[in-house]
């Protein structure tokens, strides 16, 4: 089965996916309409995030990656109705989002200090 999902920077080394954060849990969404996927990247966009694009991909794919990584993918089916305030998360993105361009430079940031530090530690023997 193939599904609909948001990719930012696709086809680049930059490419991601678009993911919520839940109760500590990274969840990947997944569409079973193109129209709905659409939808919500439109939602994104209007809160000022930066556009993704919406690509076909196999679910199994999917569920393999988000098995790789620890994260939960979640389906939005065809005519989705929410039931919970979790549910709406699931077709309106939450008004708190991680910026697209610096989701990385925490990471570069540490590896630095981590250099760092054992360059440091490393003049020290001599």
């Amino acid at each position: 089965m193939n599904i609909y999902v948001l990719l930012y920077n696709f086809g680049t080394e930059k490419e991601g996916i678009h993911s919520i954060e839940l109760k500590g849990r990274t969840i990947v969404l997944m569409f079973e309409e193109k129209d709905d996927a659409e939808r919500y990247c439109g939602l994104l966009e209007a809160q000022d995030f930066p556009l993704p694009t919406v690509e076909m991909i196999s679910i199994d794919e999917i569920r393999d990656f988000c098995t790789k990584l620890d994260y939960e993918c979640k389906l939005v089916e065809k005519n989705f109705v929410p039931k919970t305030a979790e549910d709406r998360l699931l077709i309106s993105p939450p008004q708190k989002n991680l910026e697209v361009e610096t989701w990385n430079e925490e990471e570069r940031n540490e590896e630095n200090i981590d250099l760092n530090s054992i360059k440091e530690n490393l003049e020290k023997l001599l």
